[in-house]
Parts: C-alpha cells; sequence; structure tokens
C-alpha cells in the first residue's frame, strides 16, 4: 500500500509552491497556456527537414540579444524561443535523423521531466527527496536485474554515459589500485571504444600513455589475443593492469565485444571488468535481442544511456555495479552541515554515490514512461530500430556499388559507395560528398565515421515511427546522391 502524506497545518499565503515575485507578471493561467503551446509546437510537420543549421548573421542576432532591464510579455518571449531559436537544430526526434545517435524522446518522459522540474525535488538525499529516492533505489534494481546482475547490484542516475563511465572507472580505480601504484596502471580498450572512456580516464588522473588501444576483428570487437598479449607484455615491463573496457553496442557499428571472453580474462588475472552499454544496453528488455548482450550481467560496472534507447529526454543515464557498498566506498564524505541527513540502513543518500551533492530526480522520467507503457512496448521499439536497419541494409544489397562494412546490428549499419578507377582517398571523398548532399537535401541526416581507417557512411535508425519506407526511400536518394557524385569526381 502507498502512504499519501496528509496536510497537518492550515496553508498560509506565504507557503505557495513557486515564488510569486518568480513569475513577474504572468497569471498561473497565463502559464498553464505556455506550457500546453510549448506541448503543441513538438508536433511533427511534415516535410520538415531533420536539420536546419544558423547562418552567421542569425547567430549573430541570438547572441547579441541581451537581457532587458524591464521583463517582456511571456507570449512574446515564447514565440521568439519557439519559431526563432528551437528550429535552428538537428532534430535527433525526427524519424529519419540517423547521424550519431539519434534521441528520439517519448513525449511521457518530456511530461515527467516537466512535472519532476516543477516540484523541484533535490535529489541528493533520502530527507530531501525520499519518494524519489525510493523510486531511484527500485528502478535501479529492476534494471540491473535485466542485464542479469546479482542481487547485490546497486548504482544510481547520473547525467550519462560520460557521467557513469566515470563514476565507474573511479571505482575501478579504488578497488583495485593502491595510491602508490596509480603511476604504473594500466586500462584497456578497444579501437572503438567511447571517446568519453578516455576522458574519464584521464580526468582521474591517468595519463594517454596508461592507455592500451587493442584492435578488433573483422566484426569490430575486441580481439581477445592481442589484448591477451598486451596485459603479458604490461606485467613483464613491471606495469600494473587494471580494467578493461568493453564495448556493448558500440557508438560506430553496434558491436558487442566479446564479454564472456573479457569476463574470463578479468578473473585470470585480477581485473575489474566494465562495460560501455550507454547505447546497448537497452537491446536487454528486447527478448528477440537480449542474447546478443551474452555476458553483460558478469560486468563488476556497467554505464547505461536511458536517452538514447530508452527514449527519455537528456540527460538520463545510469551506472550500475555488481556490488553496491562499492560506490559509497569511492564517494561517502561526511561533512558537519549534512550531519542531520544520514540515513538508516534501509534509507540511501544518492550523493554519497556519486559526484553530484546537488542533483534532479532523473529517474522519474523513466520511471513514468515505463509505468505507462509497459515494458513489453519499451522491447517492441528497441526491436523496431533493429528491424530498421535490417530493411536499410536490404535496400542496400539491391543496388550495385555498394559495400556492406557492417551489417546490421542493434540498429546500425555502416556502407560505402565505391566506383571503379576511384582511388580510395577519391572513394572517401565520394563517401563525404554524400553525406553533405545528404545534409542539403533535408529529407534524412546521414553522417559519415572512420572504420579501419577509410571513411564510411553510417545509419543508427532507432525511432520508433521510421518506416520501411523511410529506410528504403533514404538508401534510394543516397544512391542517386552518390551517382551524381562520382560523376563530378571523373570529369
Amino acid at each position: 500500500m502507498i502512504h499519501r502524506p496528509q496536510s497537518q497545518h492550515p496553508a498560509a499565503s506565504s507557503e505557495a509552491g513557486w515564488p510569486s515575485r518568480l513569475l513577474g507578471d504572468v497569471t498561473p493561467q497565463a502559464f498553464a497556456k505556455a506550457v500546453s503551446r510549448v506541448g503543441d509546437s513538438q508536433q511533427q510537420k511534415p516535410m520538415q527537414r531533420a536539420v536546419q543549421v544558423i547562418d552567421a548573421a542569425g547567430a549573430a542576432a541570438l547572441r547579441n540579444m541581451g537581457v532587458p532591464a524591464k521583463g517582456r510579455p511571456l507570449n512574446d518571449v515564447l514565440t521568439q524561443l519557439l519559431e526563432d531559436i528551437h528550429p535552428w537544430r538537428a532534430k535527433m526526434d525526427h524519424p529519419r535523423f540517423f547521424a550519431f545517435i539519434p534521441g528520439p524522446a517519448s513525449p511521457l518522459s518530456a511530461l515527467g521531466e516537466l512535472a519532476t522540474a516543477m516540484h523541484n525535488a533535490h535529489a541528493g538525499s533520502w530527507l530531501q527527496s525520499s519518494g524519489a529516492s525510493a523510486i531511484e533505489m527500485g528502478l535501479i534494481e529492476w534494471l540491473a536485474s535485466r542485464v542479469g546482475l546479482p542481487a547485490t547490484a546497486g548504482g544510481l542516475f547520473v547525467s550519462g554515459g560520460s557521467m557513469a563511465n566515470l563514476t565507474a572507472l573511479t571505482v575501478a580505480r579504488d578497488q583495485k589500485l593502491a595510491p602508490h601504484e596509480r603511476s604504473i596502471a594500466v586500462a584497456y580498450v578497444s579501437e572503438q571504444t567511447h571517446s568519453s572512456v578516455a576522458k574519464g580516464l584521464k580526468i582521474i588522473g591517468f595519463l594517454p600513455d596508461q592507455i592500451r588501444r587493442m584492435p578488433t576483428d573483422d566484426a569490430f570487437a575486441m580481439d581477445m589475443a592481442a589484448l591477451a598479449c598486451a596485459m603479458e607484455q604490461d606485467r613483464a615491463a613491471g606495469l600494473k593492469p587494471f580494467v578493461v573496457i568493453a564495448s556493448a553496442g558500440t557508438t560506430n557499428t553496434g558491436s558487442v565485444d566479446p564479454l564472456r571472453a573479457i569476463r574470463a580474462l578479468c578473473d585470470q588475472h585480477g581485473l575489474w571488468m566494465h562495460v560501455d552499454g550507454a547505447y546497448g544496453a537497452s537491446a536487454a528488455l528486447s527478448p528477440a535481442h537480449r542474447g546478443l548482450l551474452d555476458g553483460i550481467g558478469e560486468a563488476d560496472s556497467l554505464s547505461w544511456d536511458a536517452h538514447k534507447w530508452l527514449f527519455q529526454t537528456y540527460g538520463c543515464g545510469m551506472v550500475l555495479m555488481r556490488h553496491r557498498e562499492h560506490l559509497p566506498q569511492s564517494f561517502h564524505t561526511r561533512p558537519e552541515y549534512l550531519r542531520d541527513a544520514q540515513t538508516d540502513a534501509d534509507q540511501v543518500n544518492h550523493w554519497d554515490l556519486g559526484a553530484e551533492l546537488t542533483r534532479p530526480a532523473r529517474a522519474m522520467k523513466l520511471w513514468l514512461t515505463l509505468q505507462v507503457l509497459g515494458s513489453q512496448a519499451m522491447g517492441d521499439a528497441i526491436a523496431h530500430g533493429c528491424q530498421l536497419a535490417q530493411w536499410a541494409e536490404d535496400e542496400l544489397r539491391q543496388h550495385a556499388g555498394w559495400d556492406v562494412v557492417s551489417p546490421a546490428q542493434l540498429a546500425i549499419v555502416t556502407f560505402r559507395m565505391t566506383q571503379p578507377g576511384l582511388s580510395p582517398e577519391d572513394t572517401d571523398a565520394l563517401n563525404r560528398a554524400i553525406s553533405r548532399r545528404a545534409l542539403e537535401d533535408g529529407f534524412a541526416a546521414v553522417l559519415t565515421t572512420q572504420l579501419k581507417g577509410r571513411t564510411v557512411l553510417r545509419i543508427c535508425a532507432i525511432h520508433p515511427d521510421a518506416t520501411e519506407l523511410d529506410m528504403r526511400e533514404t538508401i534510394r536518394r543516397l544512391d542517386a546522391y552518390g551517382r551524381e557524385s562520382a560523376m563530378a569526381l571523373t570529369l
């Protein structure tokens, strides 16, 4: 049974929700109307471009706007926000935004964000947000169970994958290294590992020459023979290997490293195993695809982004630990002014589990989304993303002159147009030209990346409303752009 708090004292005018002096001349009715208008503005419009970049003059006008001494009418300011500022962006929620890892957010997440922001709970301590803290604890336990972590697991919500990786690597350092060993410590990543890992290692005190970038195999997964050899060489040189960072769904190709083999090697040598699942861990919610993550539950720590493939607004990430007690061992402090916020054993001050003292209740919007949709609908949406990439690959294979560099996996496919007589460098230029032409056209956003030293096109398709026609028409247009660009290169 859920208990609702009861009012014990009559409300005085000074106990109103928001400070009235911070609303200016805006009435509650005008404020409610403005909220509704913002929601209405997010409706997709036919033929809307996937990317719109402001020109230099427009950017200068916005930059030089300044701040008025006296306030302006809310409706005027909102019009400027919605019509002159927000349209100039990459529409990550566009069904055909396939660049980077798009972030199509559920309107339910936005509603949860709004409700959370309106109540403005400080989710650092149990005293300040016991309800939201209980939700966060329960949701972390549920997410950990989905990826196969044991009952000892715990974690917390953070701003995203970068902070999740930083948090986990801090714990790995503290659990595996004595202070005097940090200067001889070595971390292992693959050439496909996300750049936030190297940034996190740098922040917590490791130099670039303490990071080993392992090659990948033909499937762009970490080469285990190279990893084992590198560990042996480092040990022979008097260094101390302490962590392997595996990937479950790389940004470039959606590849998953051999997680069970990495776990076995880490156990053999006493290393921490961190899995960067910021993107791919969400596949655990799709029964048809969770097998692609075999071994993810063997990790000592895991990063996971809800604002990627769980359709949340930015920023909403999670860091999970195999043993929940490891987080406070790295982050718990006891300053005098927080003594009154100490908790009992079954309560949690989340500020003791990570770097943030002041933190929003990030878990609430994901909780609201999952409560309304249910886990099955979320899993279906993830499975749909995988199907979208398969449709794109199928269409590619029907057009001559295209090489599929990495097949569709976890909703990502990479490919490259080749033409007889073009050098590798000219072929790179051709594929860059195709991407530029796609952005100019605006039908779909498809960018390039580098794989094995060559420029390739990449589609990451996870929008639940994208269709088979969207995928096939995008490939057909890319093919037409390519043939136009190839003619220009060969003239």
